[in-house]
């Protein structure tokens, strides 16, 4: 279901409220220029995966600043007169794109020191479904979920960097070329670990579709209550045709989301143990928010690992970790 006239004039007013604060900006506040003085590069990301790449790339010549922490959504995330001046004292902001910042698209595109890492990524290689998304999704989002894709990324912060900071464009090529091999090596991992699920059983289910490019990557069919972004509700119908598939594929396990209330997943759990049919809850992935800061789950890679052992656990039969 889409918002109600509430929400939208909710919405509405908080736009207006951005525009105003914008307008009380210099128009310096949103270039994209060099820095001046040895210093390290101050960047802000949204996504606190997104951070953790910017980190990766940048090293020791970048502070960096996440706007998101663990467990929030970027699909409803708002922006705070806060979170301006920091964007506006920031040399570079990175956002994933594809419009997974669904209300701040308005405030990056206001900004040509705003750079959207997954422009780094050849179309081709999106999920765009005939007839499209709901609203405003051309592509599906959620491309980190490919490994392979992911990859890409790590060339728009390169870039980026380099721009705001030519002295150290040699030190942040070599770090991309490092955390591209590291990501060659997961992604092979991933498909070795998800090959050890038989064929039939390599069914997904979890609170929201964030895992398409996981499953065609992969190779497991994957299906979400709601749609590419949690604005959306689900409903009862939702709720019994997704259960009716589950029992009758005999399917083992369903998947809460970090950054998605679970209650939608326990009335599917409850739905098909109605149907005299066994399912469980099994486990707690990462979807659009990577896991607590210092923690192998803080990062691309730990959050990666943490969903495939998870998976595969649960849908072998066995206890998550």
């Amino acid at each position: 279901m889409g918002r109600g006239g509430g929400g939208m004039k909710a919405l509405h007013l908080w736009a207006l409220a951005l525009v105003l604060l914008l307008s009380a900006c210099q128009v310096q506040d949103f270039a994209l220029r060099p820095i001046d003085g040895d210093r390290p590069v101050r960047a802000v990301a949204t996504a606190n995966f997104v951070t953790d790449l910017v980190q990766q790339i940048g090293g020791e010549r970048v502070q960096v600043t996440g706007l998101m922490g663990p467990g929030v959504d970027p699909h409803l995330y708002k922006a705070s007169a806060g979170d301006v001046r920091k964007l506006t004292q920031a040399d570079v902001v990175f956002y994933s794109g594809l419009f997974l910042e669904g209300k701040m698209v308005e405030l990056f595109e206001k900004m040509p020191k705003a750079i959207a890492i997954t422009d780094a990524i050849p179309h081709e290689l999106l999920i765009a479904p005939e007839g499209g998304f709901e609203g405003t999704y051309t592509y599906d989002p959620h491309v980190w979920f490919d490994v392979s894709l992911w990859a890409h990324t790590a060339e728009a912060v390169r870039d980026g960097l380099s721009k705001v900071d030519p002295a150290g464009a040699g030190y942040y090529a070599e770090r991309t070329r490092q955390y591209q091999a590291r990501l060659q090596e997961l992604d092979a991992w991933v498909k070795q670990e998800i090959g050890r699920i038989p064929p039939a059983q390599r069914v997904m289910v979890t609170a929201h579709d964030a895992f398409g490019y996981f499953g065609r990557r992969y190779g497991l069919e994957v299906r979400g209550l709601q749609g590419v972004s949690t604005v959306a509700e689900t409903g009862t119908r939702d709720v019994q045709e997704l259960a009716a598939f589950l029992a009758e594929r005999g399917i083992r396990a369903i998947f809460v989301e970090s950054s998605v209330p679970r209650r939608s997943v326990e009335a599917v759990v409850a739905a098909v143990r109605a149907r005299g049919k066994e399912l469980r809850i099994g486990g707690e992935l990462f979807s659009d928010a990577a896991g607590d800061p210092g923690t192998p789950e803080g990062t691309y890679v730990g959050m990666v690992e943490h969903n495939v052992r998870t998976i595969v656990s649960a849908l072998l039969g066995g206890e998550h970790p």
